[in-house]
């Protein structure tokens, strides 16, 4: 066993008279050895030494090894007498080491709850331990034995405020002992004074008092609560409670937001109602910003899209756009909730939208083609929906305007009835009219590359000109309208599906790979020469090309697109 290690934990203080009591080689001691005691204290970074302490007021530290008052004493060895002292002093402390190694090797004794007879024993350079930890509201104790390995962690000793407290000690059966987390109070000297006795009487006094009103003010309230349900009028503004009734479902939710009010969306309360109590099913899609999954409330499906937290501001700024006033469209996805979700350990960011089964028209092209009437649907819908972004609507609850920034096949989704509505408004800004300013979003995320106009590749864009970010929108919309041309089935004639440019770049094109193409060769997706043969695919051809012309002034705005494609869909229906 290590000694130097036993040591260093354990103070071992004994008086001259108890080391010579306990000695059979008791000698008689001159006056000054009689005040004389001895202390043995082991440091973990020293030897062990014997420090000794003169008695008589004046108080002188002296460290000696038995090997140096070995030597110390034959240096004296002159007079007799004095080396007789110095053998006794020699032998004397000697005995005293002896036996202080004989206890400090020796094992340690504890208290444990848990171990047969209620005592465990460990190493010498082990502890007692003693810990008390606050379990479901209460206070639980444990007590047993540290060995030297646990020792080393240092993690047993430590306390917790409030929460654990632990102790260990270093002596046989010091853990013998209760610890509490809490203090116990004093117990107060029985007899009520004057200041507790006035206590007991105003108390209850006030209590009753203040009980007699609550109920009056009860009263009142239920009378009056009785008074406006049978007097309420339609016109008057719903509250949380009527938008939250068991027997109303999300269309009626949305249908009472979008006519009374501001037409911003539910109120935050009846937001977070809502998102607490969905259930999610299924994952159905990811993305750089997280996951989609479809999930259930009271029944009826709705799409969750779980933002990661390293994208809150992403989720912020499509929160707070879809909940502009007069947003709401039958072409811009139906906003229903935002809430976030923190247990402590992890947030999560919902924003909780409609739920459409078909979803995403990149993924709809994918498995289906779509017949002429199918596309003009399409196409007039998307128009739609991005013309009521793009338009300002003025008034006391007007609508700024707004430009998507991310317009691709992937952010629009086809509802059952074969129209479109366009999603993810994450990268969207908004323009103040009244100040001239754009309200861009500061976040990490940037548009897909494969869809961004060519003034943007190469940084030409006006990025102070809100008219420069609907141009931009404009340009993304006539590649999704070639991605629809490509699936419209004409006399049984159809396209695979691909992609913009999937012949002119990899299929992860960097910026570099689409301003080559985009700008210095000025290509543009190919058009078949057979749709020149069918008149809503020759239109739709050149409505493409005027969409996507290098000039962004030269392009179409969005009203016009939507008026070009509502008189295919009313040329198709006098040809019918």
């Amino acid at each position: 066993m290590d000694v130097q290690n036993t040591f260093s934990r354990i103070p071992i203080h004994m008086s001259l008279s108890e080391v010579c009591s306990a000695n059979p080689l008791t000698f008689r001691s001159t006056e000054a050895e009689r005040n004389l005691s001895l202390r043995f204290t082991v440091s973990s970074q020293r030897k062990p030494f014997v420090a000794g302490c003169l008695a008589g007021g004046h108080h002188r530290n002296v460290a000696f090894s038995v090997e140096q008052l070995r030597k110390r004493c034959v240096g004296e060895g002159a007079d007799a007498a004095l080396a007789m002292t110095c053998r006794r002093k020699r032998s004397f402390r000697a005995a005293l080491v002896f036996l202080c190694v004989a206890q400090l090797t020796a094992g340690l004794k504890c208290v444990c709850l848990l171990c047969a007879n209620h005592t465990c024993e460990t190493a010498a350079d082990g502890a007692c331990w003693n810990s008390v930890m606050l379990i479901d509201g209460k206070e639980e104790t444990v007590k047993s034995c540290l060995s030297p390995s646990e020792m080393k962690g240092q993690v047993f000793c430590y306390s917790s405020r409030n929460v654990s407290k632990r102790n260990c000690c270093f002596t046989d059966f010091c853990n013998n002992e209760t610890l509490h987390l809490y203090p116990e109070r004093p117990l107060e000297e029985p007899g009520w004074g004057r200041l507790q006795l006035a206590a007991m009487i105003l108390v209850p006094s006030c209590l009753l008092s203040v009980g007699i009103l609550l109920g009056v003010f009860v009263v009142q309230g239920h009378c009056c609560a009785y008074r406006r349900a049978h007097n309420q009028d339609s016109e008057d503004p719903l509250d949380d409670q009527m938008l939250m009734s068991p027997d109303k479902c999300l269309k009626d939710l949305i249908y009472d937001m979008s006519t009374s009010g501001s037409g911003s969306g539910l109120p935050l309360l009846v937001q977070r109602t809502i998102a607490r109590t969905i259930v999610l099913q299924e994952i159905i899609g990811k993305g750089r910003f997280g996951e989609v999954w479809r999930g259930k409330w009271r029944g009826e499906d709705v799409a969750v899209k779980i933002f990661s937290s390293r994208d809150e501001r992403s989720w912020f700024c499509e929160a707070e756009i879809y909940q502009t006033i007069m947003l709401r469209h039958d072409n811009i996805l139906g906003f229903i909730a935002a809430d976030n979700k923190d247990n402590g350990s992890w947030t999560q960011l919902w924003l909780v939208s409609e739920y459409h089964e078909h979803g995403s028209l990149y993924d709809y092209l994918n498995r289906y083609t779509v017949s002429m009437e199918g596309m003009i649907v399409l196409a007039l819908s998307i128009a739609s929906g991005l013309a009521h972004l793009h338009m300002e609507i003025i008034g006391m609850q007007g609508k700024p305007a707004i430009a998507h920034r991310d317009l691709k096949s992937k952010n629009v989704l086809v509802k059952k009835n074969g129209t479109a509505v366009i999603a993810d408004l994450g990268l969207a800004v908004k323009h103040d009219s009244s100040t001239n300013t754009i309200d861009i979003p500061s976040n990490h995320r940037v548009g897909t590359k494969r869809y961004m106009a060519p003034e943007i590749l190469d940084e030409t864009i006006n990025m102070d000109s809100f008219e420069s970010f609907k141009r931009a929108d404009i340009y993304s919309l006539g590649l999704v309208f070639w991605e629809l041309a490509r699936r419209c089935s004409v006399r049984g004639l159809h396209e695979d599906f691909q992609l913009p440019y999937y012949d002119l770049v990899p299929s992860d094109p960097s910026i570099e790979d689409m301003r080559k193409v985009v700008c210095d060769q000025k290509l543009r997706p190919n058009i078949p020469n057979q749709w020149q043969s069918c008149e809503a695919m020759r239109v739709m051809g050149k409505l493409m090309r005027e969409c996507w012309y290098a000039n962004p002034t030269a392009r179409l705005t969005a009203l016009r697109v939507k008026k070009t494609v509502s008189q295919m869909f009313v040329i198709k229906e006098v040809k019918d």
